[in-house]
């Protein structure tokens, strides 16, 4: 419980002092966990018997963020030119099956390009969600994290004194439906503090936002433990002592950050 303690806190410290310490900083360091949770991705899949190619994943991934992120730094013509080396980079996960004995080419560059649209895509817009509607804004990201712990916190603490309903058994035997409405409650309380100190959006919208996060969070979570059951293993892996993997901390950040992304974007430029 100490290690888990102390790493967590650290882990925090380093996640807000990413977002705080300008845009370049906040750009590397995402793109880097994008990067660690895609491998470990891979990782998992090759351990269970499967063969997705990591490297071309990995350049994919690269890609695929780094272009996004030039796009918002500066909406300028010559950066979404840069938008038709994908066509290259994705076009090699096809390719490259030629040239392999495999027996099951296909599921292969199935759970390769996967792992781009689960891991990367999420990753990329979570980033872009700083630029949503202009000049970087390290508001959007941090409230988006600030409400996803809030809901998992609130979940944890009220599932765990109050939890009686399973809410999805067969993949999650410890969720339930009670601590699923307690990280609804406090990441909703959570998004109407933020709005006294974020006026980007009213405080309805940020309420918006938490209940986004904590339904959609809830269900990347189920998603990720769906993952795991069917690859028959506990943790993603064990780069956080008594956390687990990456993948287990943004389990959440992965279904979530796409629909927040795409409820800002609209909200802010209507």
């Amino acid at each position: 419980m100490k290690t888990r303690a102390i790493t967590g806190f650290f882990f925090v410290v380093v996640m807000l002092a990413s977002l705080l310490l300008g845009h370049y900083v906040f750009g590397a360091f995402f793109l880097v966990l994008s990067v660690l949770c895609l491998r470990e991705f891979y990782s998992l899949l090759n351990k269970s018997g499967e063969s997705p190619d990591m490297v071309t994943g990995l350049i994919n991934g690269i890609f695929i963020y780094v272009i996004f992120a030039l796009i918002v730094y500066q909406n300028n013509p010559y950066y979404h030119k840069l938008l038709f080396l994908l066509t290259l980079t994705v076009s090699a996960i096809f390719i490259q099956e030629l040239f392999k004995r495999s027996s099951a080419p296909f599921v292969n560059i199935g759970y390769t390009l996967v792992g781009l649209i689960y891991i990367c895509l999420p990753f990329t817009l979570f980033h872009a969600m700083a630029y949503v509607n202009g000049p970087f804004n390290f508001h959007y990201p941090l409230a988006f994290m600030l409400l996803l712990w809030a809901n998992d916190t609130g979940a944890y603490l009220v599932g765990s004194k109050f939890g009686r309903t399973k809410l999805f058994e067969r993949h999650s035997p410890k969720k339930t439906w009670e601590g699923f409405m307690g990280g609804i409650v406090i990441s909703a309380i959570a998004a109407f503090i933020i709005s006294y100190f974020f006026k980007e959006l009213l405080w309805n919208q940020w309420v918006s936002v938490a209940i986004l996060i904590a339904g959609f969070g809830t269900l990347g979570d189920l998603i990720e433990s769906m993952f795991k059951r069917s690859i028959d293993v506990k943790d993603s892996g064990g780069i956080l002592p008594g956390h687990g993997g990456l993948l287990d901390r943004f389990d959440g950040l992965l279904l979530a950050a796409p629909i927040v992304y795409t409820y800002l974007y609209f909200v802010t430029n209507s």
